[in-house]
């Protein structure tokens, strides 16, 4: 027992990663500080700001502010470990190879396998998002797609059982019907599926050049959307400002989350970076800035503009402007919706092939997966699966369904790589100027002192956080509630270093926010994975000596 105990542990040094997939990878090397930023924030500003937000302002009022801060908070100290990991790490793969040196190969396994949660199935509700702006956007010239080819089976099928007269039910009645089966699926998702998969194949550079373009044009339609919006700004739309209580503002963590999870792909493209150890880090640290700042102004600007109740739309940015009567502006919002979520696909795209590249080179993936296209100098085989993992799910799956699944993957991954920089020792070396470096601030007394004020004030106030309002008790938070305070016993004996415990903390408590559902599929998500685990990788690793 204790023998495969240790196998399934079994650990890769720093050196070895660094040693056998930083040199000669056969990956062109052509990413500045500044692609990686823009990548960086092509990745974050999509689905997250042109759609989710709507329901996240619906559910937290103007107070959803407070969320875009917490989850900003969250992913900056674990920006940080992934700064400090990439700075030590520098190769493919994330947190997958993060794992793999920290917690071990099993550990590296879990997350390799909730990455493709965030990265192919994320794009999934992207590309959901993108039909829907580009149908709107083609429209507006008079051109039109059929109902069944704008949206997916389920829906359509669950509209029509329901009786709900409209698009999702008009789509199933018109239908066409092959052996008994109606014919509805996605075709603009499906398309622009393909179309990036063929452009991730086809090269890094011309990827890079294509994203750093779609970034500058919805930067600068964004800041017309604030400009132009804050004209339309009425104050007394933001009373109340918390209206459904802070529980309220929790509820929306799904969508503002799912805003945030792009700027880890960076991480991705450390084999592609001219210098990893110096601009990985910066490019994550400074496109987390710069988007958290973005999605603060634009959720004051649409709160500000009509109630929060009207917030509830697929296409929240669009639907400020209908409501106020402001047509031009309709038309410049849905291409730059478009613009974005083509930026978020492209670059999701690119971060799970070489994921999964990372993977193969360890021994857990056949060795397909690594294999370089001797032309285009990419992860070729392993990006055509990425495309077939987005497009397939595509004709049967829900946007619903898929952002739920998506953020509680990204949250799991993101402890494990706070959590993965505490076990590691501390790295004393001085390092080459410019390269990142985790300042270490001793959280011995820091952490237990945050403690134990927080909890006489959270216990001493009653503000709801251990009892939900129907009077119930909130495990998820009695959960938290333990785990906080054994991190806390652990950073005063083993002298934690402040800000991984800080962003392992943060990223516990985001995930109080995931509800009983979303927990199952993640279970059955991960034991569909190490099923593949043990009947693969567990015997062909090359760890397994």
């Amino acid at each position: 027992m204790s023998f495969v105990l240790n196998k399934l542990f079994r650990r890769k040094s720093v050196s070895a990663v660094t040693e056998v997939e930083g040199v000669d990878s056969g990956l062109h090397r052509v990413l500045t500080v500044r692609d990686l930023t823009l990548f960086g924030i092509a990745a974050i500003i999509g689905a997250g700001s042109f759609s989710s937000i709507g329901s996240a302002c619906f559910s937290g009022g103007p107070a959803v502010i407070f969320l875009f801060i917490i989850c900003a908070v969250a992913c900056g100290f674990t920006a940080m470990c992934y700064a400090d990991f990439s700075t030590r790490v520098s190769a493919s793969g994330s947190a997958y190879t993060y794992a793999y040196v920290s917690f071990g190969e099993i550990a590296a396994w879990i997350i390799g396998w909730a990455l493709l949660m965030e990265y192919s199935i994320g794009n999934i509700y992207v590309a959901f998002s993108w039909s829907g702006y580009f149908v709107n956007l083609i429209e507006t010239f008079g051109w039109h797609i059929p109902l069944w080819l704008t949206t997916n089976y389920s829906d359509a099928h669950q509209a029509f059982l329901d009786g709900i007269v409209g698009k999702l039910y008009d789509a199933w009645d018109l239908a066409p019907t092959i052996f008994g089966v109606k014919i509805i699926f996605d075709l603009p998702a499906t398309m622009i599926n393909v179309l990036v998969t063929c452009l991730v194949y086809l090269g890094t550079k011309e990827s890079r050049n294509i994203s750093n373009v779609m970034v500058i044009v919805k930067l600068a339609v964004i800041l017309l959307v604030i400009v132009a919006g804050i004209y339309y700004i009425d104050i007394d739309n933001w009373t109340p400002f918390m209206p459904n209580h802070f529980s309220g503002v929790m509820a929306g963590v799904s969508g503002v989350f799912f805003a945030y999870i792009g700027f880890d792909a960076v991480s991705t493209l450390a084999e592609e970076s001219k210098n990893p150890q110096r601009d990985l880090p910066r490019g994550m640290i400074y496109s987390l800035i710069i988007c958290t700042v973005i999605f603060i102004v634009l959720a004051l600007v649409l709160t500000g503009m009509v109630s929060y109740t009207a917030l509830n739309v697929a296409d929240p940015l669009a639907e400020v402007f209908a409501l106020k009567g402001v047509k031009w502006m309709l038309f410049i919002v849905s291409i730059a919706a478009v613009v974005a979520m083509t930026s978020v696909i492209l670059v999701f795209q690119m971060g799970q092939p070489r994921i999964w590249m990372a993977m193969s080179r360890d021994g857990l993936l056949p060795q397909k997966f690594s294999k370089i296209h001797p032309k285009y100098k990419t992860p070729g085989f392993s990006t055509l699966m990425t495309g077939l993992v987005v497009g397939v799910p595509i004709l049967f799956t829900t946007p619903k369904f898929v952002l739920d699944f998506t953020s509680i993957g990204t949250l799991f991954a993101f402890v494990i790589v706070c959590g993965g920089v505490l076990i590691l020792p501390r790295d004393n070396n001085s390092r080459e100027k410019g390269k990142f470096k985790m300042p270490y601030i001793n959280a011995k007394y820091i952490v237990p002192v945050i403690t134990l004020v927080a909890f006489i004030l959270i216990f001493s106030n009653h503000i709801g956080l251990v009892i939900n309002e129907d009077q119930s008790y909130n495990f998820p938070m009695i959960i938290f509630y333990i785990v906080w305070i054994l991190i806390a016993i652990l950073s005063y004996k083993k002298n934690y270093s402040l800000i991984p415990v800080l962003g392992l903390l943060s990223c516990c408590y985001l995930l109080t926010g995931m509800g009983w559902t979303n927990w199952l599929m993640f279970s059955v998500w991960l034991l569909i994975g190490l099923v593949f685990y043990f009947i693969y990788g567990y015997r062909k690793s090359k760890l397994n000596v």
